[in-house]
């Protein structure tokens, strides 16, 4: 048995793997002698509790008692444990405490839940209504409606059978011709798109497959939690990242739950924060993912002048054929009604619901006269207009819901006394006494968040495309760059208040990897040269399904450089799908989607294709200063930084699954990018000193005619690290010419290009002139 360590760890770099049947425990320790040598103090894991048989990403958890056996079971961990041990790594492991599969034959809860019903001991484990659909749960698995179906079901040894899916039967039906048997059971087959506007238990976002869990009650977060607790405890992991928090009834008390019962161990919160949001103060964790991070390092490498012209470009491109997704703030919001009209309008029926119950029991007539489209349409026009995720317990609601929401929402009713409506919503959402009110916070906060995720990540980031880098997870489109005065601010606030926290510039979730991104900020630099280049490429036989995906077409092909092409044409057939506007994942259109396959194959992968990629050629150079220049802010920064897979090296990718692929690590001699990765994170594990929680963040500021294409600070007084950003436009402008750094005291060592040396000003053309990056080490 592993022994346990006697006090929590905080990383000083962590690596991130995807396992998966392809990629088990064994896989992950074959690799632990290469991991430890790039530097990183422990290796990150994917959910490792067992899930839906072959499952790529682990997430669809359906037995939180053991770990999965597709990647080795606890056999197999504690055997990766100990090999990382053996070579000073610890384990970091993803958790998922707010959603389960919805897989009954192997998810043995539901399964007792579906047989037994609200009786059930499991039934509290999961955000069921029942008194919806007549007390049945429903369970989105036909391929069309029941009665078209019915053939298709068959009672089978006491289970009810539908191809390959497996249901138990409720005591004593199994003799019932099988309409009364649906009839009497605790659940009902339902057509797979009534999941849209029926179904009666809450998901994971819209996604159907995935059913909320309530781990708000303490008994589900012992069932829960139990194994991953009691692997923490024996020493076999010692930290966690909290998959998707905002989903849960009440985040702040799962995290001091969590908090007290790890003892204090090193854990982030995937938290997407909006640029002036801020963490909760009150949350026991060392900070997040790192996604507030990935937007500041992206930004500081767009130029937002270009962006601007960039977006006047597309909207020419673009306009003619539509007029959505010309405006960053009006696509976001148009999207968000679309959602709420489809994809969640289950959970706002039920949101309406106990809006409307509240309402008809209270004491005051002005609650109880509000009719149910009134508060209905409240609801819609609060819920669109939140700028955040979700308001929390230990936040200020008010912020979030804020007056000018209200007041703008009010705006949508024609009669001044229904537009009160809004009035008795913002009231229910700030506060107010007993459990139904209680229970109205949390519903409208994890509503709001399935909201904000589907509304931005997953369909305007789709529809407004004027520079693709900038639609990250975490991302402003409508305000992609980030000035050094920003960043520096951003980097002082992080070590003064969240100095642990994660950072990260790539994940399984980005919808492109760091270096993709770093070579479309480049079109930043340049719009004219991508206006003559489109206007080239346009000229070409190839027929365009429409503007909006021919510009993010040609936009992939470009950041990605060479590719197969099925790669490129899966990611813009999943990019024409989120973006729900001539085609989606429920409402496909063979016309149009063979359309884009046609002009992919012909354009962007075909001969056309080839005007992009002189391009991309061109202006490898400063593809180059910035993919290397992001790296090592990220690496430099105040935070852990988390290295995807394989990003250690040059790495292309798409939205995933193209992101999810086993990992391929770099074979023989590094790369630059690979240099420098190591290179940073071996001096962060050989003077953490230099990067800890006590450590200094202090700006550094050039001098001279490129200033502004310097970025640099020092941490502690002990490392330099200077960056060139907007390396096109310096070059444009005459170079660095007599651009200074000034260092600070002391004598300088260049830590990427050993046997150079600096002191006092640095002159900038000198520091950069083997690499567009510096990374300096202060002799002793």
């Amino acid at each position: 048995m592993t022994s346990a360590r006697p006090a929590p760890v905080t990383p000083t770099a962590t690596y991130r793997l995807q396992l998966q049947p392809a990629f088990p425990f064994a896989a992950a320790a074959a690799a632990v002698p290469y991991l430890a040598s790039l530097g990183v103090s422990h290796l990150h894991l994917s959910p490792v509790l067992e899930a839906v048989p072959g499952s790529l990403h682990g997430y669809d958890v359906v037995d939180h008692a053991r770990v999965r056996e597709e990647l080795g079971g606890e056999e197999g961990l504690r055997a990766l444990a100990g090999t990382a041990r053996e070579h000073g790594l610890g384990l970091v492991v993803d958790i998922v405490p707010n959603h389960m599969a919805i897989a009954p034959r192997h998810n043995r809860a539901l399964w007792e839940v579906l047989r037994e019903g609200p009786e059930s001991p499991y039934a509290r484990w999961f955000d069921i209504d029942w008194e919806a659909q007549g007390g049945q749960l429903l369970v989105p698995l036909l391929g069309g409606p029941v009665g078209e179906e019915l053939e298709r079901l068959r009672v089978d040894g006491g289970v009810l059978r539908y191809y390959d899916h497996v249901l138990p039967l409720r005591e004593g039906t199994a003799g019932l011709p099988l309409p009364e048997l649906l009839d009497a059971q605790w659940y009902r087959p339902v057509w797979w798109r009534l999941a849209r506007t029926e179904l009666n238990y809450r998901r994971f976002f819209s996604i159907s497959e995935l059913i909320g869990v309530r781990v708000e009650d303490p008994e589900v977060f012992e069932a829960t939690h139990g194994t991953i607790l009691r692997l923490l405890h024996e020493g076999v992991l010692d930290g966690l990242r909290i998959d998707h928090p905002d989903g849960l009834a009440d985040p702040d008390g799962y995290l001091e739950r969590l908090h007290e019962a790890t003892g204090g161990r090193w854990t982030v919160v995937e938290k997407i924060l909006a640029d002036e949001e801020r963490l909760p103060d009150s949350w026991p964790v060392a900070g997040t993912t790192g996604y507030d991070a990935l937007r500041r390092v992206d930004g500081l490498f767009t130029d937002p002048a270009g962006a601007r012209e960039l977006l006047g470009l597309y909207r020419r491109f673009a306009a003619p054929q539509t007029d959505r997704g010309g405006d960053w703030a009006a696509t976001a919001r148009r999207a968000a009604y679309a959602v709420l009209s489809h994809e969640l309008a289950a959970e706002l029926d039920r949101l309406t619901r106990l809006a409307s119950r509240i309402c008809a029991s209270a004491p005051d007539p002005a609650l109880r006269d509000r009719a149910p489209w009134a508060l209905r349409t409240a609801l819609v026009e609060l819920l669109v207009r939140m700028e955040v995720y979700r308001p929390y317990v230990s936040g200020d609601a008010a912020a979030v819901v804020t007056a000018e929401a209200a007041e703008e929402a009010r705006q949508a009713f024609t009669v001044p006394q229904e537009a009160g409506a809004v009035d008795v919503v913002r009231a229910l959402v700030l506060g107010g006494e007993g459990p139904p009110r209680a229970e109205f916070r949390a519903r409208f906060a994890q509503t709001a968040s399935a909201l904000r995720a589907k509304a931005v990540e997953d369909t305007a980031f789709y529809r407004y495309v004027p520079l693709l880098a900038a639609n990250e997870v975490g991302g402003e489109p409508g305000r992609p760059g980030v000035a050094p005065e920003e960043f520096h601010a951003y980097c002082a606030r992080v070590q003064r208040d969240w100095p642990a926290t994660g950072t990260v510039v790539s994940t399984h979730d980005t919808k492109r990897s760091a270096d993709v991104r770093a070579a479309l900020a480049v079109l930043s630099e340049c719009p004219e040269r991508w206006a003559e280049v489109l206007e080239r490429v346009t000229r070409a036989e190839a027929e365009v399904p429409d503007g909006q995906l021919a510009w993010a077409a040609w936009q992939t092909v470009f950041g990605l450089g060479p590719a197969a092409p099925e790669r490129v044409g899966e990611a813009l057939l999943k990019h024409a799908r989120e973006a729900g506007l001539y085609t989606s994942w429920t409402e496909q259109e063979p016309p149009y989607e063979e359309a884009v396959a046609a002009f992919v194959a012909a354009g962007p992968c075909g001969a056309p294709g080839e005007r992009v990629a002189e391009l991309r050629r061109a202006l490898e150079p400063h593809v180059r200063a910035n993919v290397l220049g992001a790296a090592l802010v990220h690496l430099t920064m105040p935070g852990v930084p988390d290295v995807y897979q394989g990003t250690e090296d040059e790495y292309r990718a798409l939205v995933d699954p193209d992101n999810r692929r086993p990992v391929r690590f770099p074979p023989g001699d590094p790369g630059p990018k690979a240099a420098l990765t190591r290179a940073a994170l071996l001096l962060r594990r050989r003077r953490p000193e230099l990067f800890g929680a006590a450590a200094a963040y202090e700006p550094l500021t050039a001098e001279g005619p490129a200033a502004e294409h310097c970025l640099a600070f020092a941490r502690s007084g002990g490392t330099v690290t200077a960056v060139t950003r907007l390396s096109l436009r310096l070059a444009r402008a005459g170079g660095w010419r007599e651009t200074r750094l000034p260092l600070p005291q002391g004598r300088w060592a260049d830590v990427l290009t050993p046997g150079r040396w600096f002191e006092g000003h640095a002159r900038v053309a000198e520091l950069f002139a083997e690499l567009p990056v510096a990374l300096l080490e202060r002799a002793r």
